[in-house]
This record gives structure tokens, C-alpha cells and sequence, in this order.
């Protein structure tokens, strides 16, 4: 058995977990996903845990077996207490500001960076004197809110010489040392 999969998933108070064929929906307080299970794998909701399990031993039925067990344990917990992601922007004159989901990045090109983001997420941004603009992302999907983190890093990777760029909160970059100057 796998060692994910085969772990049952509780349902904490306030969340629904609804099975309808090959269809999983998870509702709670912070929202509702659903998520479409290969045939093979069956899923069943029993005195407040979710039970995944599988047909056979096939490689593809293990790995099918623990990649939905966390899809949906990720979708219970999205629901029941939701994602929140921290973007820094480091670099000088680098700014961010929101109007409603239109996120307005300012990192240094000739123009101003628009994102139009999903309505799903939320987004928050704080400027502080003396401190890097931070982007606050909350979501319920771990997914989504995973992918629009992506979308903004590639404006301005974090680069190893400056340290400049976008980069999480907490997140360690790796300093390289500039060109020694050469000896004659």
C-alpha cells in the first residue's frame, strides 16, 4: 500500500465531502472545489474520514492511489482554513499596488506590469517605509493560488548576484560572488 494513500483523510467540522461517480466535491466555509478521480481509484466518505483506495498493485494505481488522497486532502483543507502565500519584492524603486484584482507591479522595466488575477484569490499588497513591498495571496485552491505565484516570480526572478527580484517570504537565494578583479 502506499504509505500517503493509504492514510484516511478526517473531515474536520463545517466541511462536506460529497462523492458522485467519478466527481469529488469539497465544500466548507472558505469556499468550494471539486475534483475529477480516475475510475479506477474509488473514493468513500465514511463516520467523518475519506477513504481512498485502489484496485491493484500497478505502478499506475500506487501512484494514481496517493496523488488523489493529497488532492483531496489539500481541497479539505483549502476550504476549512484556506492557502495564504507571501511574495517580497526586493529592489530599489520596486513597488506593488492593487485596485480591486488588478495587481500593478513596478520592478524596474520602462512599464508598469498589470495582472489580472482569477476572482478566487485574494490579494493584498503593504508598503512600508523601510521595508520591501510585500504581495499577500489567499486562496482555497493550493493549486491556483501555486500558479499565480509562478506568474508573478517570472516578471523578475530572484537573481544571485544582487539578490534582486521577487522572491517568497523567507526564501533563501544563493549568493554568488562577483568577478574578482584579474591580477596582472
Amino acid at each position: 500500500m502506499s504509505r500517503i494513500g493509504k492514510l484516511p483523510i478526517v473531515i474536520p467540522a463545517g466541511v462536506t465531502v460529497t462523492v458522485n461517480g467519478t466527481e469529488v466535491k469539497v465544500k466548507g466555509p472558505k469556499g468550494e472545489l471539486f475534483q475529477v478521480v480516475n475510475p479506477d481509484i474509488k473514493v468513500e466518505v465514511a463516520d467523518g474520514h475519506v477513504v481512498v483506495t485502489r484496485p491493484s498493485d500497478d505502478k499506475e494505481h500506487r501512484a494514481l492511489h496517493g496523488l488523489y488522497r493529497s488532492l483531496i486532502n489539500n481541497m479539505i483543507i483549502g476550504v476549512s482554513e484556506g492557502y495564504k502565500k507571501e511574495l517580497e519584492l526586493v529592489g530599489v524603486g520596486y513597488r506593488a499596488s492593487n485596485t480591486g484584482q488588478v495587481l500593478e507591479l513596478s520592478l524596474g522595466y520602462s512599464h508598469a506590469i498589470y495582472l489580472k488575477l482569477p476572482p478566487e484569490v485574494k490579494v493584498e499588497t503593504k508598503s512600508e517605509r523601510n521595508k520591501n513591498p510585500l504581495i499577500i495571496l489567499e486562496s482555497c485552491d493550493k493549486q491556483l493560488i501555486g500558479q499565480v505565484c509562478a506568474k508573478i516570480r517570472t516578471f523578475r526572478k530572484p537573481e544571485p548576484y544582487k539578490g534582486k527580484g521577487i522572491k517568497f517570504v523567507g526564501e533563501v537565494i544563493r549568493r554568488k560572488s562577483g568577478k574578482s578583479a584579474g591580477a596582472k
